[in-house]
């Protein structure tokens, strides 16, 4: 009754809705915010939520159901209604939206906000007035960085309080630094405010990368004090421009032109992904940075580029003049107008498609792919672990719990001949090889893979079975419906009454369950399909190399069984002295006849029947003459 009255509520408010551009925010019950979204056209958007049977995948209609109430605010431009959905991502983090995981633990390089500001790491943002730059997810590279700029630039590093006032009251002595050059003596104002500020501005520019014009300000300010014969002060500004030189070095070239560029592409497996950014910075990549993602389960590529740049830009001081994504993001134009808004100019938005910078991309999508790999290693170390691609499989089957535990059957012969199946097992969607089975087909005659199929999946089930030992939660059978209606037969007769088995056939991809006549609907990109489809590849593969070495075992002992007086120990004799029926050919009947259990006339016999079978003649040459 509640439900029916929750459903009249929204449906009226629906009507109430703006056709206006703005920001929604879906609740449940107790006003938790799930989901918050954008629209161009606010209850078109709302209305395509809450309409059934509009090609809604598992997880909206999950978040649909805990759907009880939403809220709209109105913008003026979709650029606005961009900018706060962002916002309110990042301040709420919804469950249902791709979320940056908490970054609270990155550090950030914080120029203070003082009369004569210091260099420091801080992991906490304080609204002070004090510059922040990073996050920097590579602590290492960001302490390489301090280290530069602490050799390279005199700023102060004490923690004295130092104002005019104190300046001039001489509350302070200088330190070791001062004497060393690392400091200019600022507690006792051996230099200016004007003067450390340039310095400030100096390093600013070093931490954005922009090295090019800060080597370029500093010559002009070394020619100057050259020209007023202050050769200390400029010989120290020309030490400062060999380190910066030196520094800039060890940084990867990857453009001839000196430009700001930015590098995004995203890796996504399940619910997890990492998002990563290399900073470019006068033709030199500066930095990496990379983050983690959740909640991106079956959202599109495109949807998750488009979140991850939202809310890297949100919190990013500086925006560079370009930006390369490895895909093309829906709302383009909305995007380039809001990063054009902070930086104050043009910002172009790129996907590049072929030449060195797709293969700039693919770098970049390479190190978050690894990046990923790594987290789900170290996510995979945990016993309750179960991977994504499993995961899926349970959703998209409709299974009551992950089949972390899969077996698969695949059938090999040819015509009918040397009919072999295999069996893989896979574990948590890894295979598991000390668990792989070989079968020889025993009972059926001819060409019938269905009845292959329900010899070797009742020899294996029976076995397990008898031995008491646990079936697999999920079992998959390569075919279509025949393959699939053969192994449900024989288990159903094993007392097992709802066998958690599936076909899945090569020519279409599809996918088979017990009782439904047409195929699953798993989408062609889904890891669930991707994984049984490696596990079929995988047990087509063991299935046909044991079908090989049958044949080829079989090949071997009969043209030896078909020459008379060459039993089982001769012919084992003469495989192991030669390995081969081929180097048996080329021997000679003496080394024939050496062999142990061979004489010369069993020699004789078998050097003639294998020259023979390969068209050689035994007899001399004619003489030509």
């Amino acid at each position: 009754m509640e439900s029916q009255y929750q459903i009249t509520v929204i449906r009226e408010k629906l009507k109430r809705v703006a056709k206006k551009p703005g920001v929604y925010l879906l609740k449940t019950k107790t006003g938790d915010i799930l989901y918050v979204g954008k629209a161009k056209i606010l209850r078109d958007r709302l209305r395509s939520h809450f309409m059934p049977g509009k090609g809604q995948d598992s997880k909206h209609e999950r978040m649909m159901a805990r759907v009880a109430d939403f809220e709209t605010i109105i913008t003026d431009s979709e650029v606005e209604a961009l900018i706060l959905e962002a916002n309110f991502v990042k301040e709420h983090r919804p469950r249902y939206n791709v979320n940056l995981k908490d970054d609270k633990s990155y550090p950030y390089i914080r120029v203070t906000n003082e009369p004569y500001p210091r260099i420091l790491v801080t992991r906490k943002i304080v609204r002070d007035g004090s510059r922040y730059f990073g996050p920097y997810t590579d602590v290492g590279n960001m302490r390489q960085l301090l280290a530069a700029i602490r050799r390279i630039f005199p700023m102060r590093t004490c923690q004295i309080r130092i104002t005019e006032e104190s300046i001039q009251q001489k509350k302070h002595k200088v330190c070791l630094n001062q004497h060393i050059g690392r400091c200019k003596g600022v507690c006792e104002g051996l230099i200016s405010q004007e003067e450390y500020h340039w310095i400030v501005n100096q390093v600013v520019a070093f931490i954005q990368g922009k090295n090019h014009q800060l080597v370029q300000d500093l010559t002009q300010r070394m020619k100057q004090l050259a020209a007023q014969k202050q050769y200390e002060e400029a010989a120290a500004i020309r030490n400062e421009i060999r380190s910066i030189s030196t520094f800039q070095s060890k940084q990867k070239v990857v453009d001839a032109f000196i430009l700001d560029r930015d590098l995004i592409a995203v890796a996504a497996e399940g619910d997890d992904g990492c998002g990563v950014v290399f900073n470019v910075r006068e033709g030199k990549i500066t930095n990496r940075h990379h983050f983690y993602l959740k909640g991106v389960e079956s959202v599109s590529q495109e949807e998750i580029v488009s979140s991850f740049l939202k809310q890297y830009y949100l919190q990013s001081e500086y925006i560079p003049n370009e930006i390369f994504l490895s895909v093309e993001l829906p709302e383009l134009s909305d995007v380039r107008d809001w990063l054009a808004q902070k930086r104050g100019s043009r910002v172009a938005i790129v996907s590049p498609k072929r030449g060195k910078k797709a293969k700039l991309m693919e770098m970049c999508f390479k190190n978050a792919r690894l990046l990923l790999d790594e987290l789900q290693i170290q996510k995979s170390r945990s016993s309750d672990w179960i991977a994504p691609s499993v995961q899926a499989l349970k959703k998209d089957l409709g299974l009551a719990s992950p089949p972390k535990h899969i077996e698969a059957f695949d059938i090999s012969n040819i015509q009918g001949q040397h009919a072999v199946a295999s069996m893989v097992f896979f574990e948590n969607g890894k295979p598991k090889k000390s668990e792989y089975r070989k079968f020889k087909i025993k009972t059926v005659e001819g060409i019938d893979d269905f009845a292959m199929m329900a010899e070797v999946v009742r020899r294996r089930y029976s076995r397990l079975l008898k031995e008491e030992k646990s079936l697999p939660d999920l079992v998959l059978v390569d075919g279509g419906k025949g393959q699939l209606s053969a192994a449900v037969h024989v288990l159903r007769k094993l007392s097992i009454p709802n066998p958690p088995v599936i076909g899945l056939a090569k020519r279409l991809e599809e996918v088979f369950v017990p009782g439904v006549s047409d195929p699953q609907n798993i989408p062609k990109s889904s890891p669930s399909l991707r994984l049984l489809q490696r596990i079929r590849d995988e047990a087509h593969r063991f299935a046909v190399t044991f079908h090989r070495q049958q044949r080829k075992k079989y090949t071997l002992h009969s043209e030896l069984d078909a020459i008379p007086g060459i039993g089982e120990r001769r012919r084992n004799a003469l495989l192991k002295a030669f390995g081969s029926v081929e180097n048996i050919r080329k021997a000679s009947v003496e080394e024939i006849a050496n062999v142990e259990g061979m004489n010369r006339k069993a020699a004789e016999r078998v050097a003639v029947a294998l020259r023979n079978d390969s068209g050689e003649s035994l007899s001399p040459p004619l003489d030509s003459r």
